[in-house]
């Protein structure tokens, strides 16, 4: 990580190797919550696997584009906003509204790194925020899994309702097609979680939004 400034290339290894990993496992549907991995390969790999696969970024578009607003921004990872993943998928259900979009290569590593208070980070945040505001837009979308938890900073400089957590949208999303399509689990299942390095530091990091019961395990791609 981050894999917001790896290149298609690289994205690509990592998908094939992650999605032969859930096959292997007996999984029947894959969720894309990386913003990055659903902007660059999803429309490559889409027709590669005999599963479902929910790609973030075209999974909510629909629904962020029919909110009541003319101008929307989106902060995103240089790769996600190089690819214009966000722009074109809400333009196929509204041409009307106007999208722009910049990269915030650095905001990954404030989470990461847990910076979130330090003075610098305010600074860097702002600074994007203050871009931003040229375009004066309705809402702003946090086109990336670690940027909600920025909204701390965010809020200080603008109203909380502005900004989209596409993640709330995206589970919405999942939960009823899973019902429509009759894939929902008939009993509770359990859950196995699985990391490519670092599994003491993902589980430090994790504490953010979930409390693992155990260290992950490793796994190590060919």
């Amino acid at each position: 990580m981050p894999y917001g400034e790896k290149t298609k290339e690289e994205l690509l290894e990592y998908a094939d190797q992650i999605f032969d990993f859930f096959i292997k496992k007996g999984a029947k549907a894959v969720v894309i919550a990386c913003n990055t991995m659903s902007s660059v390969v999803y429309d490559i790999i889409r027709d590669k696997y005999d599963i479902k696969i929910y790609p973030i970024i075209q999974s909510v578009a629909g629904v962020i584009a029919q909110l009541p607003v003319k101008k929307i921004g989106v902060f995103a990872t240089p790769a996600t906003i190089s690819s214009n993943a966000y722009k074109k998928e809400i333009e196929k259900y509204n041409q009307k509204i106007e999208v722009f979009q910049i990269a915030c290569p650095e905001w990954v590593r404030i989470v990461e790194e847990n910076k979130l208070n330090q003075p610098q980070s305010i600074v860097q945040v702002k600074e994007k925020l203050d871009e931003m505001f040229q375009f004066n837009p309705d809402k702003i979308i946090l086109g990336c899994t670690h940027y909600p938890y920025l909204l701390d900073i965010l809020q200080k400089f603008a109203p909380a309702n502005m900004f989209i957590d596409p993640s709330i949208y995206f589970a919405e999303f999942i939960k009823d097609d899973l019902i429509k399509n009759d894939l929902t689990a008939v009993s509770c299942g359990s859950e196995e979680i699985y990391v490519s390095a670092n599994p003491e530091s993902f589980k430090q990091s994790a504490k953010m939004f979930y409390k693992l019961q155990k260290t992950p395990d490793l796994i190590v791609f060919d």
